[in-house]
């Protein structure tokens, strides 16, 4: 395969993602889980995924849609259309598996998908996570990974703002 073919191998609709998962499953191969808007992707972004999937054998990233990112974030945002973001994603090594989600929340991608591990970063605690009373009731997990400080879509923006003012 090509480098692209294989970015885009990773671009699976939830029933073949959903396969792919159930072929890991069949070799013990761990499946991590975590979400995100991802559109503007930074070094903070690039240290929480490599160790979400140091985690288990297995990483997959859902990403929220541009529709659920604007009520989520406002109008402004994402930066970046989803099918960039989840491309950008998908070139990870370490990445196997990216789908996009358009909830405001990634809860029935969590159901359908049934990760071992579901992870999220250090501006959340166990209990405020989406999904993890389910990953729990089918013997997962629930990770909380550090927040990288000075590393925020959120502060680049501002300091852009601020630069083009």
């Amino acid at each position: 395969m090509t480098p692209l073919e294989l970015v885009h191998d990773k671009l699976l609709p939830l029933a073949d993602l959903s396969r792919r998962r159930c072929g890991w499953r069949t070799v013990s191969q761990r499946t991590v889980f975590t979400n995100g808007v991802f559109d503007l992707v930074h070094p903070g972004h690039l240290t929480y995924l490599a160790q979400a999937a140091g985690l288990g054998h297995r990483l997959i990233v859902g990403v929220n849609t541009d529709e659920s990112v604007r009520r989520l974030k406002g109008s402004s945002r994402p930066v970046m259309p989803l099918a960039a973001r989840m491309q950008l994603l998908a070139s990870l090594f370490f990445v196997d598996g990216v789908i996009p989600f358009d909830e405001d929340t990634p809860l029935e991608l969590i159901k359908s998908l049934r990760p071992d591990i579901l992870v999220k970063g250090g501006d959340y605690t166990p209990d405020t996570i989406v999904g993890a009373t389910e990953v729990r009731s089918w013997g997962g997990s629930v990770e909380v990974l550090p927040y990288l400080d000075g590393h925020s879509s959120t502060g680049i923006l501002s300091s852009i703002r601020e630069e083009v003012a």
